[in-house]
């Protein structure tokens, strides 16, 4: 009875100090997930041991299986911040999402002063490519994923969202063409155009984030500027957007969301377009209640 006893606490033992290692969000974002969220960190999704190809999961409390998706790509210039960008002053849009029953997915991709243009596309379609060939791993539901970026990340989940069907084969690494499906795209104040960009302002150096991204100015690389653009891609087989812009963005201007919307119109893409009142370029003012349910009629739309 004594070795058994033993052995009992020794499985106690072990059960208690596993519960206590299992991986939690950062502090600063951990109030944004409903208690029970179940959060899987740091999933390498490019077959190495890159720091900027790693990934994290958060499922839904009491999830079983074919959760929906929203996948998360985070701003910062293309050369800034990782996968936790833009959740502290999104807390109660994630929470929303998460209570509806849909899965989070926060990816990384390699900054533009590392590697530039297309390495970023590359990474994001390798990252949503994965959590499709895993999907039943992670309870994941393979046929409904939405994009969801900011900023630089709404450039990214827009140009992945809108040439995903025009077979560019640059954007895919080792050329393997993705059998994954998109059903929506979450666009918060991302670039569309790079040639219109800025205006009368277009820069020759390559000194600004959007040339840095590309490796030479808009100026004077005209065609990877327009390779990288989303509005290049347009077309009526894309899937519905959902574009919110901040009335007095300082960094991206206003107007490449309006261009976007109209390029979808013209195409007769489902979409539609929030400018908020007074809001910068990011920030509390789009963790509001209006946008937030607004997103999520949305997202029940095209991912139920």
């Amino acid at each position: 009875m004594k070795t058994l006893h033993l052995t009992w606490l020794s499985l106690l033992l072990v059960t208690a100090t596993v519960a206590q290692q299992l991986p939690t969000p950062p502090d600063a974002i951990k109030d944004a997930f409903p208690t029970g969220t179940v959060f899987h960190a740091n999933i390498a999704y490019a077959g190495d041991t890159l720091r900027k190809h790693l990934l994290d999961i958060y499922l839904p409390p009491g999830a079983k299986g074919n959760v929906p998706l929203v996948i998360w790509v985070h701003g910062g210039g293309w050369m800034h911040n990782d996968k936790y960008a833009d959740m502290g002053y999104m807390k109660g849009t994630i929470r929303a999402i998460l209570e509806k029953g849909y899965g989070l997915a926060s990816i990384d991709y390699r900054h533009s002063t590392t590697a530039i243009f297309p390495a970023q596309i590359q990474d994001c379609i390798q990252a949503v490519q994965f959590l499709h060939d895993n999907a039943t791993k992670y309870k994941l539901d393979q046929r409904h994923f939405a994009l969801m970026g900011f900023s630089a990340g709404g450039h990214l989940a827009s140009l992945l969202g809108l040439s995903h069907n025009n077979n560019v084969t640059a954007f895919y690494s080792g050329g393997r063409k993705p059998s994954f499906t998109l059903r929506s795209v979450v666009d918060f104040y991302g670039p569309s155009e790079f040639l219109m960009f800025y205006g009368d302002l277009l820069p020759t150096q390559a000194s600004d984030p959007i040339s840095i991204l590309l490796g030479a100015s808009p100026l004077a690389r005209p065609d990877l500027a327009k390779q990288a653009s989303p509005a290049t891609y347009v077309d009526k087989a894309d899937p519905p957007f959902f574009i919110v812009h901040g009335e007095k963005d300082p960094d991206v201007p206003t107007a490449q969301s309006y261009l976007l919307k109209a390029w979808l119109d013209l195409a007769k893409v489902r979409n539609s377009l929030t400018v908020i009142k007074d809001a910068p370029h990011y920030g509390p003012m789009f963790d509001t209640e209006p946008t937030r349910q607004a997103l999520l009629a949305f997202l029940e739309s095209t991912l139920r």
